[in-house]
Order: structure tokens, then C-alpha cells, then sequence
């Protein structure tokens, strides 16, 4: 299972790419892994505005419908579209085409709160 080194997790398997000002976040290889195929992306709308842990969308599987937890607070400035059309993407590449959501960070100190890449595989391993 991949889990790249140079992102922040959450114990809620979303993995969190820093860029300047802003985050890219989707879900990471483990949680699309656990819900198999995945049929359909729920995302937020840009503008919108979320805080830590609020609910900011679903993805639907065969299996389950999971929601998606913000790791930080932040408004949302971009949303992945292709998404919309192909949610398989999330499935066939997790951290690079499956991405989701990029918000500007509102507090740059919640970042520090998340998990390490060996954190996460620490968590991952005891599930």
C-alpha cells in the first residue's frame, strides 16, 4: 500500500497535500482500498467554508457511502470536476488524479496536527 511520504493523513484516511498558501486533499490508497469501487463523489462547492472535522462530502461505493472529514479549516477554491464523470479515478490514482478538494488554509497551526506518513501507517497497520 502506498503511502507517500511527503503528505499529512488524518486518522480518518484523508491524506493532505500542502501547496503555499492552500491544501489539496482526497482520500488515501487504504480508504479506497477498504471501500472498493467507487461510483460516486459528493464534493463541496468552492466558496464554501469548513471547519475541522466537518462533514465536506460522501463517496459511494458498491459497498458503503462513506462521508469525508475536512483535516483543517479553510475555504474550499477548487473542487476536482472530472470527478463528477469519472469517480473511478479516485480508485485508479488516489494521490494524483483522485484528488478532491483544494482549500486556503485558514490557520496554518492545525496543519501541525495531523499525522506523519509513518503516524498514518502506524494507525493503518493496527485497524
Amino acid at each position: 500500500m502506498s503511502i507517500p511520504k511527503e503528505l499529512k493523513y488524518t486518522d480518518e484516511h484523508v491524506w493532505v497535500k500542502e501547496e503555499g498558501d492552500n491544501i489539496r486533499i482526497g482520500i488515501t490508497e487504504h480508504a479506497q482500498d477498504e471501500l472498493g469501487d467507487i461510483v460516486f463523489v459528493e464534493l463541496p462547492e468552492e466558496g464554501d467554508e469548513l471547519e475541522t472535522e466537518e462533514t465536506f462530502g460522501s463517496v459511494e461505493s458498491v459497498k458503503t457511502v462513506s462521508e469525508l472529514y475536512a483535516p483543517v479549516s479553510g475555504e474550499v477554491v477548487e473542487v476536482n470536476e472530472e470527478l463528477e464523470d469519472s469517480p473511478e479515478l479516485v480508485n485508479e490514482s488516489p494521490y494524483e488524479k483522485g484528488w478532491m478538494a483544494v482549500l486556503k488554509v485558514s490557520d496554518k497551526a492545525e496543519l501541525e496536527k495531523l499525522l506523519s506518513a509513518d503516524e498514518y501507517q502506524k494507525e493503518t497497520d493496527e485497524e
